[in-house]
């Protein structure tokens, strides 16, 4: 059985193509670290989701998203410009965790003086209504 199991953060935000056949094909890369100090590493992991699974996911998959992924694991070898020999993984997504909001998604929203008013206002009414 050909299972492939990491975690990691996308490169960038994915992109949806067509097959000839009308197929949907939703692709992606993800960085996985291993490692840690001088020792740290990433490798890129070429990702692919096909049809309405991928389609309805795309949304959600933007530069940054911590994802959990589980497919099919490839390693292409293929040549370079330059004539030296190189290698792609590429994975077939079977499954796909989305495990944490994108760095967009996690950036604080301003506080303004109305909204802090509003959450001052909220306490002191629950202070109001404690017994003790």
């Amino acid at each position: 059985m050909n299972s492939f199991n990491f975690t990691g953060n996308l490169g960038h935000s994915a992109e949806q193509k067509f097959a000839p056949s009308g197929d949907s094909i939703v692709t992606f890369s993800v960085a996985v670290k291993s490692g840690y100090g001088d020792k740290a590493a990433t490798t890129w992991a070429k990702c692919t989701m096909w049809g309405k699974r991928g389609e309805s996911v795309l949304p959600y998959l933007n530069k940054g998203q911590l994802v959990g992924i589980n497919g099919e694991l490839t390693l292409r070898e293929y040549d370079k410009k330059d004539g030296t020999k190189g290698a792609s993984l590429e994975v077939r997504v079977n499954d796909l965790t989305l495990l944490g909001k994108s760095d967009a998604a996690t950036a604080p929203s301003p506080v303004t003086e109305h909204s802090a008013a509003k959450a001052n206002a909220f306490v002191d009414d629950i202070d109001d209504q404690i017994p003790f």
